[in-house]
């Protein structure tokens, strides 16, 4: 069971998506599996052949219990005699009397419609599918539930998730030793660039400002590494790309904040429409393991709330985070004149273990000097 978060102890296996003796290669979704955050697709990492699955569907299992036995190329398979993993006996085995009702299979099944079928009480085997094949969607789950007026347990998903946010944001805040720096950037140049970048675009391809600061924020990562990265036992921990965590709100409530990979060297075209699918997927409830447990910085946008500067808590075991506020108008002293500027403030939170106010504060005018130039990015 991979750790999907901080604040993720143990996940719930919904279905396998591979069986014995199907073959994988690194990045194939091969199960399934539900959280305080929604259902993810568990991705595998690395090639070869499954031996066989040691969790059944409707297990739940702390964070490191071996959910299946994957055989390489070199390696021959197990002879049936060979004992199970360590972690396999402690899971106790599921009960058989209180289990969802049957459901169509995988293909026919979306995670997320799956899930919101749990949460609204709908018997997915009367929903008529209008997906593509005739899968089911969220939406075909959303209809079902509105025209038999069923709901929710009110809040039981999202008081689940914010217990597990506020207990690993208590901990970080218990254990990391933050510093907090802020700036003041003038984005008059960079508004009036993705005006004329946006007049010759399509609607559906046009940038957002919220686009170009994660750019800018992976931009000074690559400039100051010393904020890229994790605090383990041993230290420090470089990051091996430049991963965003991008804080999404989800419907109903709730935070998730699942990574851009490679964001540094990637188009803004790219990042574009990476950060849009990545946004839809979260609030629909079908995000993968890989952006859930591998981004080494995470950004926050508050002006979309009316928040003008913000000081954001670390998500360990990052070791910064970056808040932006909203964009305002004030008066600004442009070569000795006094001229209405946009201007948003940046802050850093960052993890005196692993860095300092220099460091922090080379960070900040890196995002900066990016932000001063959106042509570059």
């Amino acid at each position: 069971m991979p750790a999907l978060g901080a604040d993720m102890e143990a996940g719930t296996l919904v279905e396998w998506l591979k069986k014995p003796g199907d073959r994988v290669k690194r990045g194939d979704i091969i199960a399934v599996v539900d959280t305080d955050k929604g259902a993810i697709e568990i991705e595998v990492f690395e090639d070869g052949e499954i031996d066989r699955t040691v969790i059944v569907p409707g297990q739940k299992v702390p964070v490191g219990t071996v959910l299946a036995l994957i055989r390489t190329p070199i390696e021959p398979a197990a002879p049936p005699s060979v004992a199970e993993p360590s972690a396999a006996p402690v899971v106790a085995p599921p009960a058989v009397t209180s289990g969802p009702p049957a459901v169509p299979s995988r293909a026919r099944v979306s995670p997320a419609a799956r899930k919101a079928a749990e949460d609204l009480r709908v018997d997915l085997t009367t929903v008529e599918g209008h997906g593509p094949g005739g899968s089911v969607t969220l939406a075909d789950v959303e209809r079902a539930a509105s025209m038999a007026r069923i709901r929710p347990e009110p809040g039981d998903r999202t008081a689940t998730m914010r217990a597990a946010i506020g207990a690993a944001m208590a901990r970080a805040k218990r254990e990391i030793p933050h510093l907090y720096l802020s700036t003041t950037v003038d984005v008059t140049g960079l508004l009036a660039w993705l005006n004329r970048q946006n007049a010759r675009r399509p609607v559906t391809e046009r940038l957002l400002p919220a686009v170009l600061f994660i750019k800018a924020v992976a931009r000074a990562c690559a400039e100051t590494p010393a904020l890229n990265g994790f605090w383990t036992d041993r230290g420090f921990v470089a990051g091996s790309g430049v991963h965003v965590g991008c804080a999404i709100a989800l419907r109903g409530g709730g935070l998730v904040a699942p990574a851009l990979h490679g964001v540094n060297v990637k188009t803004l075209d790219v990042v574009a429409r990476e950060f849009s699918d990545l946004v839809r997927r979260a609030r629909a409830g079908s995000l993968r393991s890989s952006e859930m447990s591998d981004a080494t910085i995470t950004v926050t946008n508050m002006g979309e709330l009316g928040v003008e500067a913000a000081y954001a808590i670390i998500y360990p075991p990052q070791v910064a985070i970056v808040a932006f506020g909203r964009v305002v108008e004030r008066p600004w002293v442009v070569q000795g004149r006094l001229e209405p500027r946009s201007v948003v403030t940046v802050s850093v939170s960052a993890d005196h273990r692993a860095t300092d106010g220099r460091e922090a504060g080379l960070f900040l005018a890196a995002i900066e000097r990016a932000l001063l130039a959106p042509e570059a990015l």
